[in-house]
């Protein structure tokens, strides 16, 4: 396997420091931190250069904060200099990990993305008999560390780039300790599942990260057990196959690469097998093998924002432009299903109506 030297100052290079401050601070420029920074920037990126440059760089500290749509997840906002550093150094790795990426991984990859993913998994559905449906269980709280890094340093031979890959991945350690539970993997000693373990939400980095991770996954899935119609998105994948037995087969071989080589575990009810027929769900769509059908729960969370909308334009909070900006875009998204008429019904019944002087 190739290996690559002599990264590092492409990484604090300040041209690559000036663009990634800009892809930083793209639709958050209204933010105090970043009008901070933005104050004095060339001054604040020669020092971040220089921090990085005699390897004096070290990450702050994260807020954190709850969403809870579509499920509770704990998000960590690293500050507006430290997400600088990380696009600058994924700018600089990525491309060289994007060539080791199999085709079908469609989460945070430029080129790919949900909508593509939704048009892979049809393409499946209608070619297939059955589908093995897997998850993983608290995946970005329980990505081993140690892991991680030695699959960075398979590829990554600059010995400054791995020290700051370490540097970030350690400044999440503990992050998401409150999210996960401790878990025993066979060949586990006492003190195993007490490594560092989990990658903030929210970084660019973890995004990235996540990816490099199940790419041993995605290979094993492709090269050992041979599937020729597999599609992940993040660690949600299908496997697809005209042999049930064979899924079935696959579930466990699945199930034991997670938890030997990179420690962690498939979902233990969520993970199953069943015909295509049935719809096969996916990405908050149950395909078909005609049509897509938007799921339930996507439906119920955006009358919810229809509702806070609607709320935040009678108090004066929000504008007409953002609300249609809002609207827009969900129905570009529920457009790729088949859901005409439940656009209509939902938009005749809401009416927003302004505050009242």
């Amino acid at each position: 396997m190739k290996t690559y030297r002599r990264l590092y100052p492409q990484v604090y290079d300040f041209e690559n420091l000036y663009l990634s401050y800009r892809a930083a601070r793209r639709a958050k420029r209204d933010r105090a931190e970043v009008a901070r920074f933005e104050a004095r920037v060339e001054d604040q990126l020669f020092l971040l250069q220089s921090e990085l440059r005699n390897e004096t760089y070290q990450p702050g500290t994260y807020r954190h904060f709850y969403i809870y749509e579509p499920k509770k997840r704990k998000i960590s906002a690293a500050p507006f200099r430290d997400r600088i550093v990380h696009h600058a150094l994924v700018r600089v790795i990525e491309p060289i990990f994007e060539r080791r990426f199999i085709f079908d991984s469609y989460a945070c990859r430029r080129g790919k993305g949900t909508h593509r993913a939704l048009n892979r998994c049809t393409e499946f559905v209608r070619r297939y008999r059955f589908v093995l449906q897997c998850d993983v269980a608290k995946f970005f709280p329980t990505i081993d560390h140690e892991i991680l890094l030695k699959i960075l340093g398979r590829t990554l031979a600059d010995t400054q780039v791995m020290r700051l890959c370490e540097r970030i991945v350690q400044s999440g350690a503990g992050v998401l300790d409150s999210e996960r539970e401790l878990y025993w993997f066979p060949g586990d000693d006492l003190f195993a599942p007490l490594r560092p373990q989990g990658l903030p939400i929210g970084n660019l980095t973890s995004q990235f990260w996540a990816n490099v991770y199940l790419n041993e996954l995605d290979q094993f899935t492709k090269r050992t057990l041979k599937c020729r119609a597999y599609v992940r998105y993040a660690d949600d994948f299908l496997l697809f196959h005209d042999d049930k037995s064979t899924l079935h087969l696959w579930l466990k071989e699945l199930r034991d690469f997670a938890a030997n080589h990179l420690r962690l575990l498939l979902h233990p009810t969520k993970c199953q097998v069943f015909p295509t027929s049935n719809g096969v769900p996916f990405l908050g769509f149950r395909h078909f093998t005609t049509h897509r059908r938007l799921k339930r729960p996507s439906v119920v969370r955006f009358r919810r924002r229809l509702r806070r909308l609607q709320q935040a334009y009678a108090a004066g909070l929000v504008s007409r432009e953002r609300i249609g900006a809002s609207i827009q875009s969900w129905c570009a998204h529920a457009a790729h299903g088949k859901t005409y008429r439940l656009r209509n019904q939902i938009l005749r019944q809401t009416v927003f109506t302004p505050v009242r002087i």
